[in-house]
């Protein structure tokens, strides 16, 4: 992922809920594990969204993003994609532009 972008942000709120997920059971990413990823929160999140169905997560990544508008947020929750009318991508999209750089890349060499 760094390759892709110049910085990388998650907030505290998507770090949590990782680990509530591994304390269940899930196997989640160990955010530490990324040197590259920084912990990064949003300085408030829209009243509006808190009546949504989105976790704690989706809510604090899509605030980061309108405080940032030049940033591309991921999301994989259609509602949160839907709601959020910021440069959004989702997984696939990231695989994707990671395999056409790669291509890129060996027709440069």
């Amino acid at each position: 992922m760094p390759e892709l972008f110049g910085e990388i942000w998650t907030p505290e709120a998507v770090k949590s809920e990782l680990l509530v997920g591994g304390h269940k059971g899930y196997v989640v990413p160990k955010l530490s594990d990324y040197s590259w990823l920084q912990i990064v929160n949003p300085q408030s999140l829209p009243s509006e969204w808190l009546s949504l169905d989105l976790g704690p997560g989706e809510l604090a990544a899509m605030s980061l993003a309108i405080e940032n508008p030049d940033s591309i947020v991921l999301l994989d929750d259609m509602l949160a994609r839907r709601t959020a009318g910021l440069n959004v991508w989702g997984t696939l999209k990231v695989l994707l532009e990671r395999k056409f750089q790669k291509k890129k890349a060996k027709k440069s060499l």
